[in-house]
């Protein structure tokens, strides 16, 4: 199985449900200074704005995994999902500095946390809070391999 978190810009109103979601699945403060794991962006296509909601991108050969030299992040054999356990972070932000999307982001006590594509949700039959919240469907998981 190989998931993936996938959007459809087409459909994407930057209402920032999937960001409010996220930071509350993940118990995220921003206004202790924690970064959102997922941003939303303005953008212009072919002449249009359009919005993007963008998290982890859950690289096939993520680049973040080789950075972390404490071994904290890794690929899910189950999901294909780049997961983590920051226990043995030690808040260098070798990963953040790996990452070409600036995926991983830092809490209060210095530890590295990213989006996980709500693999605990998944493995209990739930979508990722991103997914469920989403007005427009405009956000998606799928699995690429039943394709």
């Amino acid at each position: 199985m190989k998931l993936r978190l996938e959007l459809d810009i087409r459909k994407c109103s930057a209402c920032g449900a999937c960001a409010v979601a996220c930071m509350d699945q993940h118990d995220i403060d921003v206004e202790a200074g924690v970064c959102p794991l997922r941003h939303i962006y303005d953008v212009e296509e072919l002449g249009k704005d359009c919005y993007m909601s963008v998290s982890c991108m859950h690289c096939d050969d993520a680049p973040c995994i080789a950075g972390c030299p404490s071994g904290c992040l890794r690929k899910d054999p189950e999901t294909n999902l780049t997961v983590y356990d920051n226990t043995n972070c030690i808040g260098c932000h070798s990963c953040a500095m790996a990452c070409p999307y600036g995926a991983p982001s830092f809490g209060v006590d210095g530890k590295m946390m990213k989006c996980d594509g709500c693999i605990e949700r998944w493995r209990h039959g739930m979508e990722p809070a991103c997914v469920r919240t989403c007005p427009t469907g405009a956000i998606t998981l799928r699995d690429l391999d039943a394709e």
